[in-house]
């Protein structure tokens, strides 16, 4: 149910706050009062396209705010729980735009989407005004208001379930198929590819010990003229350090020998000789084993050139290369396993295809029994409504073909009308005027209020194109309909209004030079000055007062 409703600088409105109760609650004013304006913001709760023109003259933004009481609707606190939204008693939905264009959606004070908008829509608002016209006169949508009616939408999911899983098998099949006819061709291509790897042989860390081992070949004259050098002075020449170390070690003896003292041992120097004595014998071997080998190295460059060619094919690394090994040679095998694989395809689809053709028939089957109980409820409500030569069907036609399963079955669903008697009926979005369409979506709207999971039904234009008795009656099906939604209606006829548990009134004003829009909540006395107004002037003040008198709870 929808409990308040705050505008801030949107169109000419500068500040409104509406707070709405259960029941009807009817809202009047003159042409141009406003109420299109709180028409159009509850329409952005809904998810309707926000643009900077909607801001208030001289202002940088707008904003829309509404709040709900969503108590006993546990379908959409279940929603809104899923989808981390906050559930809760209430909830808040805020709009805010701005002429820079950058709005913001928020619901329960989290960012939302305009999606998420209208998925919540469902459930809080259903406005019955120009919007809702458009509705009935497409019939793609009267498939869905015969299944709302008939509360087929559970058994349709159930349908659609198997809908998709038919049509992602399908997709599989023909993924598959097609990859059949190129199986040969792509065989032979990753084949040749895991030869080609395979042959290469790299293994991880190869490429660092190659570039090492070249390195070090293209240096070898070098590497051998330092390691001879080094071997030269620790051991090989006249006055090496080995040489000398040997003097020091005779001097350091004759020391020990002198003072007891001496902190300086001969092991100390010993063991530092056999030390450089063991490095110096290392240099003169490594030397001797270093030989230059032209032939070590091109075989070299040509392993390294050859995987930098896999690299540039397959990654960039070796690592790369080798992923992309294993992942060749796994789609190598499900190539191999292809057929085996299709057949098994085929076989589920052709098992979900049986499922899908048996759900379409009992949609069809469910379908056909609501039309026609649809159809005479509609017709009885639209008798009552002054429509009494009127003549309602939903045709509902089934197509057999095993090709032509949508997402909602196999129906094509149609509303028919004939507003005249003698004249056949003919698709009702060729014929219907707007005082009569008005008329046709109140008694649906009627005949499934005990379906309908929306909250708040706001009717706009319901009275277009009727009036005397006709309005009367109108205005007791919307109060019938109060009792089990919460109902607001925008209307100029004081036959409707009079049906008001809660009575609105719109007007503008100027003040300060601004044109601003005042909202009154009527008292009873109230109430009939403004169906005395609504009925012409005060001429007709005590007929208001006497339509007041009567009990319309």
């Amino acid at each position: 149910m929808l409990t308040s409703l705050r505008i801030h600088n949107f169109a000419i409105i500068g500040e409104l706050e509406i707070f709405f109760s259960e029941g009807l609650t009817v809202v009047t004013g003159e042409t141009g009062a406003g109420k299109s304006i709180i028409m159009g913001a509850l329409g952005l709760v809904l998810g309707d396209r926000a643009t900077p023109d909607l801001i208030r003259t001289g202002e940088d933004e707008a904003m829309v705010e509404a709040i709900f009481d969503i108590r006993s609707q546990d379908a959409l606190q279940a929603k809104l729980c899923e989808e981390d939204m906050g559930a809760g008693e209430d909830l808040v939905i805020k709009r805010v735009m701005t002429r820079s264009g950058r709005n913001r959606v928020m619901i329960n004070g989290h960012p939302a989407t305009l999606g998420m908008l209208s998925q919540y829509g469902e459930f809080l608002l259903n406005i019955c005004g120009q919007r809702e016209h458009q509705v009935f006169l497409n019939p793609e949508r009267h498939l869905d208001i015969l299944d709302h009616f008939a509360l087929l939408m559970p058994q349709r999911q159930d349908y659609n379930q198997v809908y998709e899983d038919c049509l992602r098998l399908q997709e599989k099949y023909a993924e598959l198929e097609a990859r059949l006819k190129k199986r040969d061709e792509r065989l032979d291509f990753l084949s040749f590819q895991l030869d080609e790897i395979d042959e290469a042989g790299f293994a991880q860390g190869e490429e660092e010990s190659l570039l090492a081992e070249k390195q070090m070949l293209a240096n070898i004259q070098k590497l051998k003229n330092h390691s001879d050098a080094a071997y030269e002075c620790l051991y090989g020449k006249e006055g090496a350090a080995l040489e000398l170390i040997r003097l020091a070690q005779t001097e350091i003896q004759a020391i020990n020998g002198i003072d007891r003292q001496f902190s300086l041992s001969y092991q100390n120097v010993e063991t530092l000789y056999f030390q450089l004595e063991e490095m110096a014998f290392t240099l003169r071997d490594y030397g001797r084993v270093l030989v230059d080998d032209p032939a070590r190295l091109a075989v070299i460059e040509e392993r390294l050139e050859l995987l930098q060619k896999l690299k540039r094919k397959h990654g960039g690394t070796i690592d790369a290369i080798l992923k992309k090994r294993e992942e060749i040679f796994c789609e190598r095998e499900e190539l191999s396993q292809l057929s085996e694989n299709l057949e098994e395809i085929r076989t589920l689809l052709e098992a979900r295809r049986c499922d899908l053709l048996v759900l379409a028939k009992n949609l069809s089957l469910a379908r056909q029994k609501a039309s026609l109980e649809m159809a005479a409820l509609v017709e009885g409500e639209l008798r009552t409504l002054k429509m009494n030569s009127v003549a309602f069907q939903v045709q509902c036609v089934r197509n057999e073909d095993d090709t032509s399963f949508g997402p909602k079955g196999q129906d094509q669903v149609e509303f028919y009308l004939s507003t005249n008697m003698g004249e056949s009926l003919k698709p009702m979005v060729k014929i219907a005027s707007g005082g009569e369409l008005s008329r046709i979506i109140l008694a649906i709207k009627r005949i499934m209020m005990k379906t309908d999971p929306v909250g708040t039904m706001i009717f706009d234009e319901v009275d277009s194109g009727v009036g005397g008795r006709t309005a009367e009656v109108i205005g007791e099906k919307l109060r019938e309909l109060a009792a089990m939604h919460q109902v607001l209606c925008i209307t100029h006829l004081p036959q409707i209004a009079r049906f008001g548990d809660h009575h609105f009134s719109i007007a503008k004003e100027v003040r300060d030079e601004r044109t601003h829009v005042r909202l009154n909540v009527l008292s009873p006395e109230e109430r009939v000055e403004e169906i005395a107004r609504m009925l012409g002037g005060d001429n007709f003040r005590e007929v208001s007062r006497e339509w007041l008198k009567k009990d319309t709870k």
